[in-house]
């Protein structure tokens, strides 16, 4: 199953394949992140094909013998299917509270890469971002929660974050990748993450601050990490996965990326964990 997966679910398996554990069962991929059980996909089951409406009890049941027992702390329930194709109406999933959802993938390789529109004005600087410095790191988690665009409950959401910065830095001394970032003076108002495996390379993570947005930082951040990637790294191929309804979708498109179809999820949070008003 391992060699046929989507562009999507092979690069997120990059970060499981690190500190994780992916195992193969004959029905399904178990995907767990024992240092971070709040973490809903890197704690998560995938299926080779989409399960039917139908099958919701089974699944259930398959995910919480193989997940759901070890993030008891999470209580969330994650389950992605590898399908190419439009994914088909799971009505009783969503009468039980799952989010069903298709994540685009895109890719580029270097003869796609395109110059930025505009340059950073001087004020602003790109530059790695040190995930072994705690006030680096400490600045990216702050950013990150600062933008919790899809309202995940804040207490364990900078938990989680911390976690999620604590795995990339033990990647980034590994030369698996690093962290990039825009700064403002002292602030840290946009970034994201490039590893890799092989000659992929997967993004993580991009975002910026919500009051210094609609001023080109995303694009400026997307097209040198980019460059640093195919040109810094060796890497033949950045894959970037994003919500296919969101704006910033088209920022990746301006940059060279081309989608590549989509792949899909359900996912079921925690009655503590609401979206905020």
């Amino acid at each position: 199953m391992l060699q046929s997966l989507s562009l999507g679910w092979q690069t997120d398996l990059i970060f499981a394949r690190f500190d994780g554990l992916v195992i193969e069962r004959a029905d399904c991929l178990v995907v767990r992140t024992p240092t971070n059980p709040l973490f809903y996909w890197g704690n998560c089951l995938v299926l080779p094909e989409a399960p039917r409406d139908a099958d919701l009890a089974h699944w259930l049941t398959r995910f919480d013998e193989e997940v759901g027992q070890h993030t008891r702390e999470s209580g969330h329930v994650a389950i992605g299917f590898d399908t190419r194709s439009p994914q088909a109406a799971l009505p009783g999933w969503l009468a039980a509270g799952f989010e069903v959802f298709g994540t685009a993938q895109l890719s580029l390789s270097e003869p796609q890469l395109r110059e930025p529109a505009k340059t950073l004005a001087g004020a602003f600087r790109f530059a790695e971002v040190d995930l072994a410095d705690p006030a680096q790191r400490r600045a990216a988690v702050t950013l990150q929660c600062e933008s919790n665009d899809s309202g995940f409950e804040p207490v364990n959401y900078r938990q989680h974050r911390e976690r999620q910065m604590a795995r990339y830095a033990a990647m980034q001394a590994a030369g698996l990748g690093a962290w990039f970032g825009i700064w403002h003076g002292g602030e840290l108002v946009a970034d994201c993450g490039l590893f890799r495996h092989g000659a992929l390379g997967r993004f993580q993570h991009v975002g910026t601050h919500p009051a210094w947005r609609r001023r080109g930082l995303c694009s400026a951040l997307i097209q040198g990490v980019s460059r640093h990637g195919l040109a810094g790294m060796g890497l033949q191929r950045l894959v970037m996965c994003a919500d296919p309804d969101d704006v910033a979708i088209g920022i990746y498109e301006n940059v060279g990326f081309q989608r590549e179809g989509r792949y899909w999820g359900a996912q079921r949070r925690p009655a503590n964990d609401v979206r905020l008003a």
